[in-house]
């Protein structure tokens, strides 16, 4: 595969970012200030996606005979599957939790192969590529040219070492009636909150495809014993006990959190489509705006670094490679006829959250037409979408709640700022959109809240009687929140103030739907408790929408 860079970039992605000036401004507070101070070299790195060097300036090549400690420490991964093709990951880490990975400045030649069956005796695609120091060692491969709609094999080799066998599948072809498509959903795995059962539980479902809604990561320090985790059999080393600010910060905690067995036996069963909520760089930021109002120009610093340590870690193409502190995550896929997934990226493009980030009443400031969740270029690709869509059921996998969400009884209840309702025109103008383009069997999955919710999709959310234009289903959290409950403490008070709400429990785990010609069947799988180890996984409960019919009906 050709390295990712700017030769291999679409022309529009040649121009000037719009945040160059900022980043020249922030380069030249880096000598003074606590960002980026990982090395001239890996400092440069967070400012720009230049190819590795070439000729006599290249890192030297390692001769992998020599690695004596397995370097497939973090697993595999596949990602982003087409009708010919899917997308490989691994990242070469002997040692982990140091800020090379223990292979130093030197590339190292990473051998791959495809095949149809798990023992490898048919063996259908295969190649090399070199993981690149300035790439944190990170290896992918856009396997091409193979068969839509089937489950495929593959695993790593360098030197003396054999990665995991993955497991994967490409989507159908274009165009192709398909019968059926089952996906998982997860989000928000913060590791300090406890063990991931539900990752252990999802690699052990009968699905096609799993959804990552947003913070994989979490910047917060991890204390000595794991949080939550309360180890007693380790010590995890004191680097992950600060906040993540710098490259060498994100790229270890991305090794800290896929250290985890269960989250790579999930990634090892299933390809993966993700995308990032807030965490993965900072808390509730907005575009260039983190939340202690810190000066723009040395957040964009921060945040590139987050983008890049992102890209490093999870199966995206070259064409998600950040350009400094930008970077396209949104995009599309389809499945068939069944299924088009357009998925969203909330928090790059927004505008400032309204009133401070505190939940408030709308007024004049949360519902200013020009404020924005999405951008205007991701808006218009959005709706342009769904007006060319054939698909079935039109998904769109994304981050905060999207249906209105009153948290008191009030006459004029608070809402969330964060989320889709403290940014309502920009609402508006998607249902509007969707109503425009047709869209009857729309379907809105996401992550943020710690909780499960199904809501029903209104056409005006004051109005329980209006009409039902589509299905919300957020799918809890892996860890964050600890344990939850059956029935949190604001139960009662928002199943009473929403009546187009029909679920909510406070436990974590995952969703999982089941698309088919007929209907949509989603089931909110729960596990007791995460801050121990081993929970068994249960069906909370499950409901069903018809095919051209909105609405959920309980099963």
């Amino acid at each position: 595969m050709a390295l990712p860079g700017r030769t291999g970039r679409p022309a529009s992605a040649l121009a000037p970012s719009p945040h160059d000036a900022a980043l020249r401004t922030a380069a030249r507070q880096v000598s003074r200030r606590r960002f980026l101070t990982v090395g001239a070299a890996a400092a440069a790195l967070a400012f720009s996606t230049n190819l590795p060097a070439r000729g006599a300036f290249a890192a030297p090549r390692l001769d992998a005979a020599r690695i004596t400690e397995d370097p497939f420490t973090l697993g595999v991964a596949s990602g982003d599957p087409l009708p010919d093709s899917v997308l490989l990951w691994t990242r070469l880490a002997p040692a982990p939790f140091q800020p090379d990975g223990g292979l130093g400045q030197q590339q190292v030649e990473v051998a791959w192969e495809v095949a149809q069956d798990d023992s490898f005796a048919l063996v259908v695609r295969g190649g090399t590529v070199v993981a690149h120091p300035e790439y944190a060692h990170s290896v992918r491969a856009d396997v091409r040219g193979l068969d839509p709609g089937r489950p495929y094999y593959y695993r790593f080799r360098t030197g003396a070492w054999i990665s995991p066998t993955g497991r994967t599948r490409t989507a159908p072809a274009a165009g192709e009636d398909v019968a059926r498509l089952r996906l998982a959903a997860v989000a928000c795995q913060a590791y300090h909150d406890g063990y991931y059962t539900v990752h252990r539980q999802l690699a052990r479902e009968d699905v096609d495809v799993v959804f990552h809604l947003g913070d994989y990561l979490y910047e917060y320090a991890v204390n000595s014993a794991g949080g939550a985790r309360n180890y007693t059999d380790r010590v995890l080393p004191s680097v992950f006990n600060r906040e993540t600010t710098t490259l060498a910060d994100y790229r270890m905690r991305y090794a800290l959190y896929k250290s985890d067995p269960d989250l790579r036996a999930a990634h090892a069963a299933h390809p993966f489509v993700v995308t990032w909520d807030d965490h993965e760089t900072e808390n509730n930021y907005a575009a260039e705006h983190d939340e202690n109002g810190s000066d723009p120009a040395l957040f964009l610093a921060r945040r590139a670094a987050a983008y890049r340590a992102y890209w490093e870690n999870q199966p995206l193409r070259a064409g998600q490679l950040p350009d400094g502190p930008d970077a396209q995550l949104f995009r599309r896929l389809n499945w068939g006829t069944l299924a088009q997934f357009d998925v969203l990226d909330t928090r790059q493009y927004r505008s400032d959250q309204a009133y401070g980030d505190v939940t408030h009443v709308p007024g004049p400031e949360s519902d200013d037409p020009a404020r924005s969740l999405t951008g205007d270029a991701q808006e218009r690709w959005l709706l342009d979408g769904w007006a060319a869509s054939g698909a079935l059921w039109n998904v769109m996998p994304q981050q905060v709640c999207f249906s209105q969400r009153a948290l008191d009884l009030n006459a004029q209840a608070k809402l969330s700022m964060d989320a889709w309702d403290g940014y309502r025109a920009n609402r508006g103008r998607l249902v509007a959109g969707a109503r425009a383009a047709g869209v009857e069997n729309w379907l809105v999955l996401t992550g943020d809240v710690h909780v499960a919710y199904a809501f029903d999709i209104k056409e005006d959310f004051d109005d329980a009687g209006s009409a039902t234009l589509g299905t919300e289903l957020t799918c809890t959290s892996v860890t964050s929140g600890r344990d939850g409950a059956e029935r949190p403490a604001n139960w009662d008070t928002l199943t009473r103030a929403n009546p187009h709400l029909r679920f909510y429990d406070g436990r974590r785990g995952y969703l999982r739907v089941e698309l088919n010609r007929e209907n949509a069947r989603a089931d909110f799988r729960t596990v007791p408790a995460v801050t121990t180890p081993g929970a068994a996984v249960t069906t909370a409960a499950s409901f069903v929408t018809e095919a051209g019919a909105p609405g959920l009906t309980p099963v």
